[in-house]
């Protein structure tokens, strides 16, 4: 029993042993060849002596048979196909008898060559299948090839490598293709797909290459699209680059131009690259601006002289001057070269359907260029019929656009619509929010977390403020939401209550006349003074009339108070100040006569009261304050 299972084993073995041997195109000479010791050599020699005179006995016909490859399936071709074309060794276990990578020494012996392997009487499909096979295994071999010439020579970690080379497809395909040409040339006649695959590498230049855009913060997704890009033309990725440099590309920002300056940007001259930059140069945009320019719209790069002129004139036309074409390109460059000549027309007209000119949009784009990035479906359209749920007409929007673009710009839904519900929330109608956004476009523009809701809290709890009132001042005076507490608000607050004006005071004060909050105490002090000391007014008067620190003292407040003293004549403030020179000086000479009247009997009533029956509505309307501000 025992002797039938080594039997058996040694046939197998034997019979696996001979169909290596057959793979020779010439099996009747196989029988003069020196067999080299492998693994095994024993069992082997002991069966070759053994057989030896088995095979002198047959038959002449036999032996003189065509050689038919064995039916294999897909597995077992696929796994024999690679391993005739894998470049790495592979381990082998004691007692193997074929080779196991194509680095050995007998690797041709004991291997099936690949026409017999795959038939010259197989099927079309099956050869071409193979063949498709054969060149992917070729390809992972040259990938495992450039993997290794990263890690040996260049000194990358094998996983940076793996990485780099993963994204070579094109230049795998390169690698393959060079190689095989090689084979044309006598001196590369006789050797291996592994050695001129290693000479195509070497001769690029292709890990100094890597290595250097390494150094220069490429990822390797960036690079191995640049190194495809180039087509086999390394040489030229680096003399982009210094390009580049030359005009102040810096960072990752050379690796944005490449990618997105088209396919066609190894391939353009230096001297046409040379002539766009000195062209933007001499309509306004400086060469220190142009890496910026560049780096954030390389798709300049893909243009030809034609259209870059013809996009320049484009904007020149809208009326301007050299100094508003750079700036305008420095702030957005994407406005010169990222958008279709027909989408910038549609918003072009849009932006007229406001009112404004041709002249005024040039002004306007000049100001705030990233008007031209924004969607009219998307952005402008819902933000109008937004304004005009709030009551804003087309010259509030017209003016909101001029004084503050950049609310055209901003989300409708994340930053404008929660202000106006708090607006709402307040106890503001719309028609006045509409005004308060006409009136001062920046207020959409503050934070409503660190900025609004923190003015507001203010009022409320230090500034003495009501909340029946809060939205009447927020309303009267919206500026009020864009001044910082700790500089603007709480200095004045303080301010006031160091006069001896007490918080509830205050705020009835602040209710009457919100700027008060606004005002510089620099220019309040000199005021106050001149009301006490001068006037000697009492701080009552003060509290009443809040308006007397928004008007002038030496072209409003002294004057006035001069001429009452030469005239002998008193106002309140409110009449004193709050109306014209004419009316004011109407009401002295009214004041003098009355005064003159009763000193010599004619006139019983008390000039004063007579002040006193004069409307505040007479008074407010007869004049504006006289605003100071910082």
């Amino acid at each position: 029993m025992l002797l039938h299972c080594n039997a058996s084993c040694c046939t197998s073995t034997f019979s696996l042993v001979s169909s290596s041997l057959r793979r020779h195109d010439h099996p009747e000479d196989s029988q003069d060849t020196v067999i080299r010791r492998r693994h095994n050599a024993r069992s082997l020699s002991l069966f070759t002596r053994h057989n030896q005179n088995l095979k002198q006995n047959k038959n002449l016909n036999e032996s003189q048979e065509t050689f038919v490859p064995p039916r294999h399936d897909d597995d077992d071709r696929s796994k024999l196909l690679e391993l005739s074309l894998v470049t790495r060794r592979t381990p082998q276990f004691p007692g193997s008898i074929y080779a196991q990578s194509a680095s050995d020494p007998d690797i041709a012996s004991s291997l099936p060559s690949l026409r017999k392997f795959l038939g010259s009487d197989g099927e079309g499909e099956s050869e071409r299948e193979m063949i498709a096979k054969a060149l992917e295994i070729r390809r992972k071999v040259t990938k495992e090839i450039i993997k290794e010439s990263l890690v040996r020579k260049g000194r990358f970690g094998i996983t940076y490598a793996t990485n780099v080379t993963d994204r070579l497809g094109e230049f795998v395909d390169h690698v393959m293709i060079e190689a095989a040409a090689l084979k044309r040339m006598p001196e590369f006649s006789e050797t291996r797909f592994n050695i001129r695959a290693r000479t195509v590498i070497e001769d690029s230049n292709f890990v100094p290459l890597v290595r250097w855009l390494k150094y220069h913060e490429f990822s390797y997704n960036r690079i191995g699209k640049i190194i495809c890009m180039s087509k086999g033309n390394l040489d030229s990725i680096r003399i982009m680059i210094e390009w580049l440099k030359t005009i102040h590309v810096k960072g990752e920002f050379i690796g944005v131009a490449f990618l997105r300056s088209g396919d066609n940007i190894l391939q353009r001259s230096r001297e046409e690259l040379d002539e766009i930059v000195e062209y933007l140069e001499s309509n306004g945009v400086r060469r220190d601006w142009m890496g910026y320019v560049v780096g954030r719209c390389p798709e300049l790069l893909s243009f030809s002289m034609e259209e870059v002129k013809t996009r320049v004139d484009f904007f020149m036309k809208m009326g301007m001057n050299q100094n508003d074409f750079g700036t305008m390109v420095f702030d957005y460059p994407k406005i010169l070269g990222f958008f279709s000549f027909e989408e910038m027309e549609k918003k072009i007209s849009y932006l007229k359907e406001f009112g404004l000119s041709t002249e005024d949009v040039g002004r306007l784009l000049a100001f705030k260029p990233h008007l031209m990035g924004c969607s009219i479906e998307e952005r402008w359209k819902p933000l109008v019929k937004y304004f005009y749920y709030l009551g804003i007409s087309k010259q509030g929007m017209k003016r909101i656009l001029v004084v503050k673009p950049i609310l055209y710009c901003i989300d409708l839904e994340k930053t404008i619509a929660p202000k106006v519900r708090f607006f709402q929330d307040m106890g503001i109608p719309n028609e006045a929010i509409g005004n308060m956004l006409v009136k001062f476009p920046s207020l959409l523009t503050n934070s409503l977390y660190k900025k609004i809701r923190p003015v507001v809290i203010f009022l409320l709890t230090r500034a003495g403020v009501s909340q029946k009132d809060i939205g009447k001042v927020i309303a009267m005076d919206p500026a009020l939401l864009g001044c910082s507490i700790g500089t603007k608000l709480e200095p004045n607050m303080r301010y006031y209550v160091s006069l001896g004006i007490r918080i509830h005071q205050l705020g009835e004060m602040i209710a009457d006349f919100p700027m008060l909050l606004r005002y510089n105490v620099d220019i309040l002090r000199p005021k106050y003074s001149y009301l006490r000391r001068t006037m000697i007014r009492p701080l009552q008067d003060l509290i009443e009339f809040p308006r007397f620190f928004s008007y002038s003292l030496e072209r409003r407040i002294i004057p006035r108070h001069t001429t009452m003293v030469e005239n002998r004549v008193n106002f309140k403030l409110r009449y004193m100040l709050a109306c014209t020179d004419g009316e004011f000086e109407r009401r002295v000479r009214d004041k003098v006569e009355r005064r003159e009247r009763f000193e010599a009997g004619l006139d019983s009533e008390d000039s004063q009261l007579l002040d006193d029956t004069i409307s505040d509505e007479e008074v407010a309307s007869s004049d504006s304050p006289e605003v100071e501000e910082d």
